[in-house]
């Protein structure tokens, strides 16, 4: 585990451990189940999106909302979720990646909330799962899916959070970096397997890493690619390779319309 995921995880504790003094889990808790019953909280179908995508012909594109990076600073300064989100969704896609963590990447459960208002598309909240509390709290604020990272948590709250998230009516994106944890990922039920390009402890970007775990991945599993997709040759090399599933941010958060940055690179 690299140095800034220890960081982040260690801060991720200590603000579990802050909100649920200031409101306790029986209430988030209660809050999360009563979102499945309200109209304008009831979950979207974030896998069903992406699959209706890729059955039409098209890339299963999850953009990114997301100011900053703790490696590249601020993205953009005039950030609007709900403007982003808009175009996102009318310039071709599936589902929406929100960043709520603060400390991090300037993120909020407001910014998520803002985009998801504001569009029709599922919303995965991103973010550093440590404790179920968390998993109630995304559904409380919105989310339609959730994000485990395998560097960040072990087989059994890995499985016990998707258990939630799923009786929560949320889908889960697992997160894998390397083939260790991908042995660990393919333990759950969830289709959505996440790969991250990115090293986690030289932060170097590959291609190669999705494109070498390929071959030991099951077809029933629905790759999604992460970090490093550029450009369209990038794109053309994943499709080739049938990986039909994608999470972009950084390319399209330094556009000056962000859909328009993801139509270019996916639809034209």
């Amino acid at each position: 585990m690299s140095d800034i995921l220890k960081r982040i995880l260690a801060t991720k504790f200590d603000e579990v451990s802050k909100s649920s003094a200031q409101v306790p889990m029986h209430i988030v808790r209660a809050d999360a189940e009563a979102s499945l019953s309200e109209i304008s909280y009831q979950p979207r179908g974030f896998i069903k999106n992406i699959e209706k995508k890729i059955a039409a012909g098209h890339a299963g594109v999850i953009a990114e909302i997301k100011k900053a990076s703790p490696s590249k600073g601020v993205f953009r300064e005039d950030f609007d979720p709900a403007k982003i989100a808009e175009s996102y969704e009318s310039n071709g896609a599936a589902c929406l990646s929100v960043l709520t963590d603060m400390d991090y990447f300037q993120g909020s459960a407001q910014y998520l909330r803002e985009a998801r208002n504001n569009c029709k598309i599922p919303v995965l909240r991103k973010d550093f799962l440590v404790d179920t509390y968390q998993v109630y709290e995304a559904r409380a604020m919105g989310a339609d899916a959730i994000l485990l990272i395998a560097a960040a948590l072990d087989d059994v709250q890995m499985k016990d959070f998707e258990s939630i998230a799923h009786e929560l009516q949320m889908d889960v994106l697992v997160e894998v970096h390397d083939h260790q944890e991908l042995d660990r990922a393919l333990k759950l039920k969830t289709p959505l397997l996440g790969i991250n390009n990115r090293n986690l402890r030289t932060f170097d970007v590959s291609l190669d890493v999705t494109l070498s775990m390929l071959k030991y991945i099951p077809k029933e599993k629905r790759v999604v690619t992460e970090s490093g997709i550029l450009n369209k040759e990038d794109v053309k090399k994943m499709r080739a390779a049938d990986v039909q599933a994608f999470l972009v941010g950084e390319a399209f958060m330094r556009q000056d319309d962000p859909g328009l940055g993801l139509k270019e690179l996916f639809n034209s």
